[in-house]
């Protein structure tokens, strides 16, 4: 009887062994994983298994979508160590530890030292979840009942159920750290945390600099990340109690495929997977402009984008260094105009829409209401400023700063901070002096309205006859009036989004050009010619005036002035304003001294000062540029002019785009659209846009990959010969890169210092963008995304207009349904 007994008690246990065994989500500790098994979670979202990043030979444990090429690894275990051969092994210990184990070598390469409790307790099981989270549990405990869990320990990719923050019982902090690079996953000296020295924000630093601070959370989203905002894809939560400080994302639709990844460069991404695609679009880009910098305007600055120059002292304050602020170094920050006089009388002015102050060393109180926090400060003299915690509801929660206040930038928020300010320094209205004076201030505010309102009243006269007369002269009855798709145009759109834009007056602008003087000429385009000016506080700027001979028109001068007014971007060209007087129409820009790029790869003498890496970079922000016109502005925008002369060059020759007199606003349904009247220039026009005048992002696309290779190559293709064939460019590229020999196509005093794999990627990029069929070509998002990441690209098919010559018979149209543009300097 005990025989048999003992015979079921082994039968039972081979059972047990087997249907562990063939468990896909789990090895128990008489299992292992060796270098080519997978261990898979049981919706097959992800696996785990050992894999070699790149290029490298190296073998990681690692956890990747399974069914995603090329491979997306999203954790890595043993990161700083790698096996050097395919004996690596992965299995759990009985005291609950999983170990990385190199067998050549019999070596621990990683173990996770869990070692919590007796083995005898846990049994221990290593489980993969269908969230992409490896757990160790106990075997037959509940699954939430984690003694270690990957989402612990996060790298350079960060899933939906994450924590991202600090236990603030046992100190644990779950920081990103991203690869040093696509070759290499041991972590960089990029590090992404949750600062909670004061009130929590999210921080980035590279070694002990700060980089970028994206704010503290303010009920919606984190403050300096307002393109973080909940939507329909992903639900926020921020839990911040005495335990544990964090944030954590879920998605709605768990079908959708939702990371946020830090790449090698530390940029924070927003990445989703389309699809009908089959590739990872860029949803969003924590890094939007220039002012996501850490403190770019020093203290008691504030960062506009918007602005030109970007940096200005916060009201009631002026610059530290008067010098070094006129020569855009704006380090050292701002110091108050006039001395607090705290007890007697100070007050305090309200700064709307703006990213709080870095709030390292603050006080808070998440309970207060908006006036117990003010009577808070008042009572402080150190107190500097004060803000509400949660803008949700009404606004709860008080922070208070003490001293200078630092990375101020304006955000699309209805957030409000409340300076600290001297009495002088403040408006009347805003004035919190003795109650002995409020008599006299009523008396003296309501003469202030009643003079506003006299100007306000003459002001507005004024426009009405300024504008009745200028509208006079447009539409005389025998001038016919140029419109590009006008009922598309930004203005029948949004006539009620007004632009925040300077008016320029034209005595000023004669003043500052020399009356239009021929050595101030910068060049002339379809618009008309281009001054440079300085301005009496000796600001440079550029003027586009309109001229009265010019194919392109006054409902081209609205269609710029609204387009670029509302769009804002560090590979944009900025507006700094207008003027309309008479029959006089300009635009007014920040002035590039580098000039238009065509003046660059087109002249064999400044060619050369212009070596591949300054070309990348010029071709990567271009690419930004347009992806923040098509994807990531306030607008769905194509600009249907992209050309070498309509890209500027800035003093560090980062490129702006400009010219936005063609561009087109897309509502949120359309992608595509047609038009009668052909615009743009020879040689940038996509073949389905010359044909049919159907025109889209990808028509942008088009224009981009000949700028791409007009670059490398310091060649037009509009007029391009050869002496071996009579092809244009993009046909000259195409043979080259079919005949594995386009790295001719690069300019000769290049191709000494050049990077030869960056410089194929870019012609390959270049001619997957010039394909003949719109749906073949990319978008800008996974442009960008090629130009980031060194995974393989699919081969390019042949690209428009594979002819003998530029321009095809399609061509064969009347001049009066085209309008082109001349490449003329600027």
């Amino acid at each position: 009887m005990e025989v048999l007994h003992n015979l079921f008690l082994l039968f039972g246990l081979l059972l047990s062994i087997l249907a562990t065994c063939t468990s896909q989500d789990t090895i128990t500790v008489d299992q292992v994983i060796r270098d080519g098994d997978t261990l898979v979670s049981a919706d097959e979202m992800y696996e785990l298994g050992f894999f070699s990043p790149g290029s490298s030979r190296n073998r990681y444990l690692g956890i990747w979508y399974k069914n995603i090429s090329p491979q997306t690894v999203v954790w890595v275990a043993n990161r700083e160590i790698p096996v050097r051969d395919s004996s690596g092994v992965f299995r759990i210990h009985t005291n609950g530890s999983l170990l990385v184990i190199a067998s050549s070598s019999n070596t621990t390469v990683w173990s996770s030292n869990t070692s919590l409790v007796s083995p005898i307790t846990i049994n221990p099981v290593a489980q993969l979840l269908s969230s992409g989270n490896l757990v160790v549990r106990g075997n037959g405990t509940e699954e939430v009942s984690f003694l270690w869990q990957s989402f612990d320990y996060p790298g350079d990719t960060f899933l939906p159920g994450m924590k991202f923050g600090k236990d603030l019982v046992s100190g644990h902090d779950r920081r990103w750290i991203p690869w040093k690079s696509v070759d290499d996953p041991s972590p960089s000296e990029f590090v992404a945390f949750m600062d909670t020295d004061g009130f929590p924000q999210l921080t980035e630093e590279y070694g002990s600099t700060r980089l970028a601070r994206f704010g503290p959370w303010n009920g919606f989203t984190f403050n300096g990340m307002p393109n973080h905002a909940p939507n329909s894809i992903i639900r926020h939560e921020f839990v911040f109690s005495d335990k544990e400080v964090f944030y954590r994302y879920a998605l709605f639709n768990n079908s959708v495929l939702s990371r946020v990844y830090v790449n090698p460069q530390g940029d924070f991404l927003r990445l989703n997977w389309v699809n009908r695609t089959q590739e990872w679009l860029i949803y969003w880009n924590a890094y939007v402009d220039m002012c996501s910098r850490f403190r770019v305007c020093g203290p008691n600055g504030k960062c506009n984008p918007n602005k030109s120059p970007a940096c200005s002292c916060m009201e009631g304050f002026e610059p530290q260094n008067s010098d070094e602020w006129s020569a855009s170094e704006w380090s050292s920050g701002c110091r108050r105009r006039t001395p607090l006089d705290c007890p007697n009388g100070d007050g305090f002015r309200p700064f709307k829409n703006v990213k709080l102050p870095d709030t390292r060393h603050s006080w808070y109180n998440r309970s207060m209401t908006l006036g117990e926090c003010t009577n808070a400060c008042k009572r402080n003299c150190s107190c500097t400023a004060y803000a509400n915690i949660d803008i949700t509801r009404g606004g709860s929660g008080c922070l208070l700063w003490f001293g200078d206040l630092n990375d101020v930038r304006t955000v699309d928020e209805s957030q409000d901070l409340y300076v600290r300010m001297a009495r002088s320094d403040l408006t009347i209205t805003e004035s919190t002096s003795k109650p002995s004076s409020h008599r006299k201030r009523r008396i003296v505010i309501v003469a202030v309205s009643i003079a506003s309102s006299l100007v306000m009243m003459i002001l507005i006269l004024s426009i009405v006859y300024a504008w009745s007369k200028k509208t006079r002269h447009v539409k005389k009855p025998d001038e016919p009036v140029q419109t590009i798709d006008e009922e598309y145009s930004m203005e029948s759109q949004h006539d009620d989004d007004d632009t925040d834009l300077s008016y320029f007056s034209m005595t000023k602008i004669s003043k500052a050009t020399k009356d239009f003087s021929n050595d101030k000429k910068l060049g002339e385009g379809g618009f008309g010619p281009v001054y440079m000016g300085v301005l009496d506080d000796g600001k440079e700027i550029a003027v586009k005036r309109l001229s009265k001979t010019s194919r392109q028109g006054v409902n081209e001068f609205k269609n710029e002035l609204k387009f670029i007014a509302k769009l804002q971007h560090r590979n944009l060209v900025k507006l700094l304003g207008y003027c309309n007087e008479g029959d006089e129409n300009m635009l007014i820009y920040e002035y590039m001294p580098n000039k238009s790029l065509d003046l660059f790869i087109f002249d064999k003498t400044k060619s050369s000062t212009l070596d591949w890496s300054r070309r990348f970079h010029i071709i990567h922000g271009i690419a930004r540029g347009i992806l923040y016109l098509h994807q990531d502005s306030r607008f769905k925008i194509v600009h249907r002019d992209l050309k070498a002369s309509n890209i500027l060059l800035d003093d560090d020759m980062n490129p702006k785009i400009s010219d936005f007199g063609l561009a087109r606003m897309f509502r949120d349904h359309e992608n595509e659209a047609n038009t009668n009247r052909v615009v743009g220039t020879l040689g940038y026009i996509s073949p389905e846009y010359a044909v049919d005048g159907t025109f889209s992002e990808k028509s942008d696309v088009f224009s981009f990959g000949v700028l791409v290779l007009e670059i490398v190559s310091g060649k037009k293709n509009s007029g391009f010969s050869h002496e071996k064939d009579s092809d244009n460019l993009l046909a000259h590229a195409w043979r080259l890169f079919e005949e594995g020999m386009a790295l001719n196509l690069l300019s000769a005093h290049m191709r000494d210092s050049c990077v030869e794999s960056k410089v194929l990627r870019s012609i390959h990029i270049g001619l997957l963008c010039v394909q003949h069929h719109a749906k073949d070509r990319p978008t800008m998002s996974s442009v960008v995304l090629m130009f980031d990441q060194d995974g393989v690209l699919p081969p390019p098919k042949q690209p428009a207009f594979f002819a003998q010559g530029a321009i095809p018979r399609v061509y064969d149209i009347s001049v009066n349904e085209v309008t082109l543009t001349a490449l003329e300097p600027r």
